[in-house]
């Protein structure tokens, strides 16, 4: 079996985590699978930015593990859930590092979804300090 390859991240294929100030919520079929202010901001080459979400803000009791498993030079193995609720454009919707290498230490215990396999990803800024109360307070307080 070849050994698998472990890359550093660098000029040549830069990563960089940064928290997401954005309230991000993930939904499927009408439901909120997840909803978190904790979210973390993957940046990684020319990709576009992965957003990873803590698992405790996931509600994990609509995902599904897969055997579908990927291997990433730069963060590690890779294993994969689906939302039975989408149906079929929601299998493997959804990725997680368990154990990711120390350059990307951060994404652990989060995990990531494919946008075109949910039916969105909704980033929610915070209201600026001269406004009231904001709608977003209300959503959170009836968690």
């Amino acid at each position: 079996m070849k050994e698998k390859q472990i890359k550093v991240p660098g000029p040549d294929h830069p990563i960089s985590i940064q928290r997401n100030p954005a309230r991000v919520v993930v939904s499927v079929a009408g439901r909120v699978i997840a909803e978190t202010g904790n979210a973390l901001a993957l940046r990684e080459a020319d990709y576009p930015a992965v957003q990873y979400i803590p698992r405790e803000d996931v509600d994990l009791t609509q995902l599904e593990r897969t055997d579908h498993a990927t291997y990433c030079p730069y963060k590690g193995d890779c294993n994969y859930y689906s939302i039975p609720a989408g149906g079929k454009k929601s299998v493997n919707a959804i990725w997680s590092y368990e154990d990711p290498f120390p350059a990307v230490a951060q994404i652990r215990g989060h995990v990531a979804f494919y946008p075109e396999r949910v039916d969105e990803i909704a980033e929610h800024l915070p209201a600026s300090r001269n406004s009231s109360k904001s709608s977003l307070s209300k959503v959170g307080a009836q968690r």
